[in-house]
């Protein structure tokens, strides 16, 4: 009987080591039991988390979401022990149909293929799922122009945003002469609300330094580096095992597989500038210098990193390599649309019922995606929008829920793919709220030097923010428009390029609202705290004193079995009192 504990970042956050230690604690009390634990990563459900899966001598799986340790205590005595699975508990089974099956049923998963199966920093266990084989084609049977020529067949884009044929940009690093390349692989994620790279480094690290390794014999580099943000220390911690693995296995350093070609990958750590997504922002970082993006050309393919030709990739685009050489670049060509090939993650995040991490075929609509995916908003109330592409993105509206999930129907509507997240709203967000909030993080995130990038966002944000405080006027909506135009065409990079999306978005389709917060000086979704006020019915009220006890101000009074009062003088309107009031009392006006 084999015993894995999901240990994500996200299953660790809900209490997973508790778990693991809870198991041990079982196990080494039952010796007789003849139970082993191993660990994973995120299995891509983390509204399940703590995720155990248990597989019998026979091979079959059930795998238990929201494990505590006392559940852990009745899985062991329960499945292990006596054999018999905890149906209660139980999100998905080998044996048994469950209704969370949904959320996979219209996955079809690559990149993710090894996550959730694997333990990340057991090499034996992601050689047993055919990592390293694509390496091992790649090195005996192909040139690097062939392994070029396959990408390219085979329609990947790069998935850090862009969208740039990753075939294509292969060649241009491959075509200068140089004593010396560089490949390297962006772990710079840093959207709100994305975490798909650090989910596929803290799953299947293997799968990254593979894509890595073929992408340096494709250019003809002999040195890889990966940058990853210092704010996913686990993902760093699995990284540098792997590398070590790899290493000892003869798949990284001098003569890999007796084939001749050398190579060696470093690990950067980041310090968390968002800016530093950017390629040559990030080259710098990895220099030693401030990371801030440069005029080009000359490109990164013929004057990157230390002045060498260079070349980057997403850590998505370098998780789909392996797969795509081993099987062929029909086979990857068979998932997607005519023009955007193969399969995307995502992270389904903010209110969404099933949050977590997703893979699908490129062209399925976002309302698959939502609702038979995702299960619709978490609050159950009625779906607004959905950000797509983080700051660098847009929100598309509920109205355009059928809208196909490709790079071109996205752009389209004025959203982009990104790389990959995805925030639902429901009908209490406020859209110029979420606009200021996203033009808050670019305008934070600028590098400062670009004045339209560095100035620009921060006047658009001003008058976001007034707009939000009932003191904006008829003026300010061209004002936004016309700044927003000369963001995006005097920006040096793409962080500045693309900051004015969100504010133009929801002005495309939430004109409405802001006329309502300038015009009438309210805010729809009652959630701008200068244009709203909590008020308690007094025939409503029954004195039960839950709102003043959980009132983190002290600004309500009252006394017990009478109607109590707000002091509008002290609310803060954090809506704590609208949340526990079991009365429906308090209403926001």
């Amino acid at each position: 009987m084999k015993i894995i504990i999901g240990l994500g970042s996200c299953g660790i956050a809900a209490g997973g080591l508790k778990v693991k230690e809870e198991f041990s604690r079982l196990i080494s009390e039952n010796p007789g039991a003849g139970a082993a634990m191993s660990e994973t990563g995120c299995m891509g459900m983390c509204y399940k988390e703590v995720m155990v899966e248990v597989v019998d001598e026979a091979g079959n799986s059930t795998i238990y979401g929201e494990v505590n340790e006392e559940k852990a205590r009745k899985i062991f005595e329960s499945h292990v022990l006596g054999g018999k699975p905890v149906a209660e508990y139980t999100v998905r089974s080998s044996t048994e149909p469950n209704e969370q099956d949904s959320f996979f049923e219209k996955q079809r998963r690559i990149v993710l293929a090894r996550c959730g199966h694997i333990d990340p920093e057991s090499i034996d266990e992601a050689l047993a799922m055919d990592a390293y084989k694509g390496l091992e084609k790649a090195l005996k049977t192909m040139t690097p122009e062939q392994v070029i020529d396959e990408v390219l067949k085979s329609g990947l884009k790069g998935r850090g945003g862009a969208g740039f044929p990753t075939g294509q940009k292969w060649k241009f690093a491959r075509a200068p002469q140089s004593d010396k390349k560089y490949i390297i692989c962006n772990a710079d994620e840093g959207d709100p609300g994305a975490f798909m790279d650090r989910s596929v480094l803290e799953g299947d690290p293997h799968s990254v330094l593979e894509g890595l390794l073929i992408g340096g014999y494709a250019i003809g580099a002999d040195e890889g580096y990966i940058y990853c943000r210092a704010e996913y220390p686990i993902a760093i911690k699995r990284l540098n095992i792997a590398i070590k693995q790899a290493r000892e296995r003869g798949f990284l350093g001098e003569n890999i597989m007796g084939t001749g070609f050398n190579f060696n990958v470093k690990i950067k750590e980041g310090a968390g500038a968002f800016v530093c997504g950017e390629e040559t922002a990030l080259i710098a970082s990895i220099e030693g210098q401030r990371g801030m993006p440069r005029m080009r050309p000359p490109f990164p393919a013929n004057k990157g990193l230390f002045g060498k030709p260079s070349n980057i990739n997403n850590v998505e685009t370098l998780a789909n390599i392996g797969w795509i050489i081993r099987n062929g670049a029909e086979a990857f060509a068979a998932y997607g649309t005519a023009k955007s090939k193969g399969t995307k993650v995502f992270a389904l995040a903010g209110k969404i019922a099933r949050g977590g991490l997703v893979e699908v075929p490129i062209g399925i609509p976002l309302r698959e995606i939502i609702f038979d995916i995702g299960g619709g908003t978490s609050s159950g109330k009625a779906f607004k929008a959905v950000q797509m592409g983080g700051p660098s993105g847009g929100c598309i509206p509920a109205s355009l829920i059928d809208t196909v999930v490709d790079y071109e129907e996205l752009n389209a509507t004025g959203a982009i793919m990104g790389s990959g997240g995805m925030i639902v709203m429901d009908e209490d967000n406020c859209m110029v709220d979420i606009a200021r909030y996203f033009l808050n993080f670019t305008q934070s995130e600028s590098c400062g030097k670009c004045t339209y990038c560095r100035i620009g966002t921060k006047r658009m944000l001003e008058i976001l923010t007034r707009i939000t405080e009932g003191k904006g006027t008829e003026e300010d909506i061209p004002k936004l428009l016309e700044l927003a135009e000369q963001i995006k065409k005097n920006s040096l990079c793409g962080l500045g390029q693309t900051a004015p999306n969100p504010v133009l978005t929801t002005l495309r389709y939430f004109r409405d609202e802001y006329e309502a917060h300038i015009r009438d000086r309210k805010c729809p979704a009652k959630q701008c705290k200068s244009l709203i006020k909590y008020a308690i019915d007094p025939d409503k009220c029954v004195g039960c004193t839950l709102c003043a006890k959980n009132c983190p101000v002290k600004c309500i009074s009252g006394s017990v079995k009478k109607p109590h009062e707000i002091d509008q003088t002290l609310c803060t309107k954090c809506g704590t009192c609208k949340a526990v009031c079991k009365f429906g009392a308090i209403s926001v006006d």
